[in-house]
């Protein structure tokens, strides 16, 4: 059982996401709550599997969540996901190294949102292609840092797939890869350029200038 909070100001996104996920046999909403305080009060006193965090919200808004719950300096993080209203927000940036797992738009509809959740929860912190890709292009966009490539040929290639918004499953079909061979190099990959999860692989794909070449 997936085990999700969720954080947003509007009791509309709240009860509309709820009823989505709790019609799902593998899903249960453990809270909701309409302001960042009470956010990081609940997920602290609970530890879900998964919180869903509006950007924009009172007292504390939805950057401050992730970096509290999720960022850098935090031990035992939790997996956030990121709602905005925005494919293009100016907060992409921040959101990813404060260890935001994933991003969904909130008029992404309910298969989406069943798969943003499920995807942070198995920690493929994976959204749809089209969302992520743009996403991280605006960031690429906003600051290009072109260095030198660290990786293998092999883990160049799986990192590119990933930065492309394919799951692990469908860069072993597209590389001829196993699962388990996939997950190493990412693994791999993370160590090497210091990423906790594949968003910020993915980030750092298109930072560098990989996704050009």
């Amino acid at each position: 059982m997936i085990r999700v909070l969720i954080a947003d100001d509007q009791e509309m996104v709240r009860v509309g996401f709820r009823m989505i996920l709790e019609s799902q046999e593998d899903i249960e909403v453990v809270a909701d709550v309409a302001d960042g305080v009470a956010a990081v009060g609940r997920a602290r006193e609970l530890r879900p599997d998964v919180c869903l965090v509006d950007i924009r919200m009172p007292g504390m808004d939805g950057l401050a969540v992730t970096r509290t719950l999720a960022g850098p300096e935090v031990a035992d993080p939790l997996k956030v996901v990121v709602v905005t209203t925005f494919d293009l927000d100016e907060y992409v940036h921040t959101a990813l190294a404060n260890g935001a797992s994933g991003f969904l738009l909130k008029d992404a509809g309910p298969a989406l949102l069943m798969e943003a959740v499920r995807a942070a929860a198995r920690g493929d912190a994976l959204v749809s292609p089209q969302i992520t890709v743009r996403l991280l292009r605006h960031f690429a966009a906003a600051a290009p840092v072109v260095g030198a490539n660290p990786l293998t040929e092999r883990e160049t290639d799986v990192v590119r797939a990933a930065a492309r918004g394919l799951t692990n499953t469908e860069i072993g079909q597209e590389l001829y890869l196993s699962l388990s061979t996939v997950k190493t190099h990412l693994a791999a990959v993370q160590g090497k350029i210091g990423a906790r999860n594949r968003v910020e692989i993915a980030a750092w794909a298109w930072r560098t200038g990989l996704m050009a070449v």
